[in-house]
Formats: C-alpha cells, sequence, structure tokens
C-alpha cells in the first residue's frame, strides 16, 4: 500500500509498505493492505512503519488525522 506522512512544514515519508502502527485516540491500532476505508484521529506518540523489505522505521507525531482509502494512506501529522 502506498503511505504518506505529511506534517505542517514538510512530507516526512513517502513510499510502499506492508504495515503502519498508530497512536489512536482509543488505543494502538494497525493498517495493513487492502484496509477498509477510514478517517480517525491519532494521539501523541510514534507512527511504526514496515517496508516491503521488513524494515522497521519510527515517525514520533504530536497527534493528526489518518485516511485510508483505496489502499492510500494519508497521516497528516502535528
Amino acid at each position: 500500500m502506498q503511505l504518506e506522512i505529511v506534517t505542517p512544514d514538510k512530507t516526512v515519508f513517502e513510499g510502499e509498505v506492508r504495515l503502519v502502527q498508530l497512536p489512536g485516540l482509543d488505543g494502538s491500532f494497525e493498517v495493513l493492505n487492502h484496509h477498509a476505508p477510514m478517517i480517525a484521529g491519532l494521539a501523541k506518540g510514534k507512527v511504526k512503519v514496515i517496508d516491503n523489505s521488513k524494515k522497521e522505521t519510527f515517525y514520533d507525531i504530536n497527534g493528526g488525522v489518518i485516511e485510508v482509502l483505496d489502499n492510500k494512506v494519508m497521516i497528516l501529522a502535528n
């Protein structure tokens, strides 16, 4: 799936991934390939990204919003 992480200043990440783990307002959750469409609020915490080569990368956010649609994930982070 295609992931894009955007802050007010810049695009932090853009590329193909196999998993994204996020700090939701009601707890942690994951988005996998072909996830159902959704929009959710994000809390302060770490976003875990696993790319297609199984490399794990973490990004700190202070909250934000995630949109999942048509196998594309957009994270608007603070």
